[in-house]
């Protein structure tokens, strides 16, 4: 069967449940900072904080996730996440008054970061197309998970904020039923990866120029998200202290989310000219991210925050899903699972640290100062990416010319 190089997994069934494990998700953590500094009264650092935590747990279930995918069954493993999600949004609807909403945010984080992982960590394995074109399909649910649960959030909040926790639950139980009804193919690619790892007689090992690369581009996401959070948090309140409305902070996420669902077409149809020139792609991603910032210090009005975030959505569709695709091609067989896991996690420490280290800054200093941060890590981080690179065809060199010698 393996021969045949069959999906474990039917493609429209792995892109329904990152949309539907997506939507219910957006019914919670966006609403994070304004959930607690407005209803529930705490500080812009303790929502910081809360934040910290559900993203450090949720880098703890990436961890676990990539894991239990590779040492596991990845069957047992992907339900288990969605049932731990699905659980502690059943939790919030009972409970979600401080410390409770906090407290459930971290069992959320947790079953989140499993089902993430395990969602990337089985396009890793699907045959009927390229890994980049299934990352780019994901990354688009993702976001497309976003609208739905932004558009129904502004609908719904005004009759109570327990209904959004009702509506995640009947998600991430939706969810669960498909992966019991469809996700048992998982389990053969379990399989798979137990012989070849028997079948090996030993380890084969990344050279250190590899090395390089992948701590490299793990640095250019880590630093990326720290600022991407900002925008999750920390810039909402920076619009209202300027005189923009709630709307208008969310008019610019739906802003976000229809760039993708315009740009993401284009993508998959150019896959194989973006997957030769991945580098590149890379480069041009993360510059735009550190422009989007960059801008901001002249943000004064609606408009200039709308260029901002189309500049950032840019750089988002051509780095984000391009980096798990870098990490694949550089990942062993029998441990994709592990290394998607890593990117997640990484994913997950800049979401942890990024409303954390925005407030401490705001706090500390000003909205201005955080944005010249943000601009300088991303920076920073692109050119030691570039160097990198360059040190890996150094070292390629090298090799041609000793081989060449000998």
């Amino acid at each position: 069967m393996l021969e045949k190089r069959i999906d474990p997994v039917k493609l429209q069934y792995l892109l329904l449940g990152s949309l539907i494990a997506n939507t219910g998700i957006s019914f919670i953590w966006p609403l994070t900072t304004i959930y607690l500094t407005t209803y529930l009264h705490e500080s812009l650092t303790m929502a910081g904080i809360v934040l910290f935590l559900n993203s450090a747990f949720t880098l703890l279930g990436n961890l676990l996730g990539g894991f239990l995918f590779d040492r596991w069954h990845p069957y047992q493993t992907i339900a288990s996440g969605v049932f731990i999600a699905a659980a502690s949004s059943l939790a919030l609807i009972f409970w979600h008054g401080w410390p409770f909403y906090a407290i459930f945010l971290l069992t959320l984080g947790i079953g989140n970061g499993i089902l993430v992982t395990s969602l990337n960590s089985i396009a890793t394995f699907m045959k009927s197309h390229n890994p980049s074109y299934i990352f780019n399909c994901l990354y688009f649910t993702q976001n497309l998970g976003l609208v739905f649960g932004s558009l129904i959030v502004g609908f719904v909040l005004p009759f109570g904020i327990t209904y959004l926790f009702i509506l995640a639950f009947l998600m991430f139980t939706s969810f669960e039923v498909i992966v019991i009804t469809k996700y048992h193919g998982l389990n053969l690619v379990h399989g798979h990866n137990n012989q070849t790892k028997l079948n090996k007689v030993a380890k084969n090992h990344m050279n250190k120029a590899q090395f390089y690369q992948i701590l490299a581009i793990l640095n250019c996401v880590l630093c990326v998200w720290i600022a991407y959070e900002q925008w999750n948090s920390n810039i909402s309140t920076y619009m209202l202290s300027i005189n923009l409305s709630v709307q208008s902070y969310s008019l610019l996420w739906t802003l976000n989310a229809l760039l993708i669902v315009i740009f993401q077409p284009f993508l998959t149809h150019f896959d194989d000219f973006l997957t030769e020139h991945l580098k590149g792609r890379l480069y041009l991603g993360f510059t735009l991210f550190a422009g989007a910032f960059l801008l901001l210090l002249f943000a004064r009005s609606w408009t200039i925050f709308a260029i901002s975030m189309a500049l950032l959505t840019t750089g988002e569709v051509l780095c984000l899903p391009a980096v798990s695709t870098y990490v694949n091609d550089r990942a062993d067989d029998s441990e994709k699972g592990y290394y998607q896991g890593i990117v997640q996690s990484v994913t997950s420490a800049g979401r942890a640290f990024g409303p954390l280290i925005g407030a401490l800054i705001i706090d500390n200093s000003s909205y201005l100062i955080l944005f010249i941060f943000c601009t300088f890590i991303v920076i920073i981080s692109i050119i030691i990416f570039m160097l990198s690179n360059q040190l890996k065809l150094t070292h390629q060199r090298r090799n041609e010319v000793s081989d060449g010698t000998n």
